[in-house]
């Protein structure tokens, strides 16, 4: 997913494990980076299983049962409570011990070291009552189905607490414009090149997923089935319309599954899925256009 810059400075940095770019009519002041670089620090200290020293991965080793609940807990896992009644369990934050078994572990080994396995039920496993973040038993928590979507939301807010006019945040493939509306390419998951569509992103967002952007071993993907802990094999790509990053990127990652649809009509939000045979799908009035 390509985008211009549509406003006349960019600052580009990665962070995440992930390239960023914010486009503003003027240069960011070292304040507003500094501003953005600590809130970045704190989402990731807070929920990186990937990261020794983070909230999430006290929970996983044990180190913790219980923690005070990181600011975006409610908000993040409210919001998968809505995905996994709307996927019938697909979609599921306890799926990071699925994705270690895999080889996509805090390491990156990329080395599996067992056969699939479903995840856990984490309704009956994890809890974020009372300003607490609890597992009943060591979990890995895993926020990849709408946590990136989240940190642009958060990195926009920032911004815009600063600045006037148009701002662009994108984070490789999950992106939020205000002001100015920008046109923006659907790559092809299978060549980069190329674009199945466009689509124009006016007050709004627009995320995506793909099952190339992390795979390895013998067909192994980031994109996994809560229910059997296996990468899903109908859909290649999907794209998401919506309000905020957040939602946008959770319905990405719904949209791999039955359910996906109906819960982008629910929230009025739009969508573009491609099969893994190159089909293409996409919802009733998308605002764009398919080259189909």
């Amino acid at each position: 997913m390509a985008t211009p810059t549509a406003t006349g400075s960019t600052w580009a940095f990665d962070a995440i494990g992930t390239s960023w770019a914010i486009d503003t009519a003027k240069p960011l002041s070292s304040v507003v980076r500094d501003a953005v670089s600590a809130l970045v620090e704190r989402f990731d200290r807070e929920w990186s299983r990937f990261r020794d020293d983070s909230i999430v991965t006290a929970l996983a080793k044990g180190r913790a049962a219980s923690v005070p609940a990181p600011v975006d807990a409610d908000a993040m896992l409210s919001l998968y409570d809505e995905l996994d009644r709307a996927t019938a369990g697909a979609v599921n934050p306890l799926v990071g011990d699925a994705l270690a078994r895999l080889g996509y572990d805090a390491r990156l080994s990329l080395a599996p070291s067992g056969d699939p396995a479903p995840a856990l039920a984490w309704r009956d496993a994890v809890s974020w009552r009372d300003g607490r973040l609890s597992v009943s038993s060591p979990s890995v928590i895993d926020v990849g189905a709408l946590g990136k979507g989240r940190l642009v939301d958060l990195v926009l807010d920032t911004v815009r607490a600063h600045v006037d006019g148009d701002v662009i945040v994108d984070a490789s493939g999950d992106l939020v414009a205000r002001g100015t509306p920008v046109r923006v390419a659907l790559e092809h998951p299978y060549d980069a090149s190329l674009a199945i569509g466009v689509v124009t992103v006016a007050d709004g967002a627009l995320c995506a997923s793909a099952i190339n952007r992390r795979a390895w071993g013998d067909g192994l993907h980031h994109v996994l089935d809560a229910r059997t802990g296996a990468p899903v094999r109908a859909f290649a790509a999907t794209w998401a319309l919506a309000d905020t990053a957040m939602r946008a990127d959770a319905l990405a990652t719904a949209l791999f599954f039955d359910g996906g649809p109906e819960l982008a009509a629910s929230w009025n939000a739009h969508w573009v899925r491609m099969r893994t045979d190159g089909r293409a799908e996409w919802s009733p009035g998308f605002p764009g256009e398919v080259f189909s």
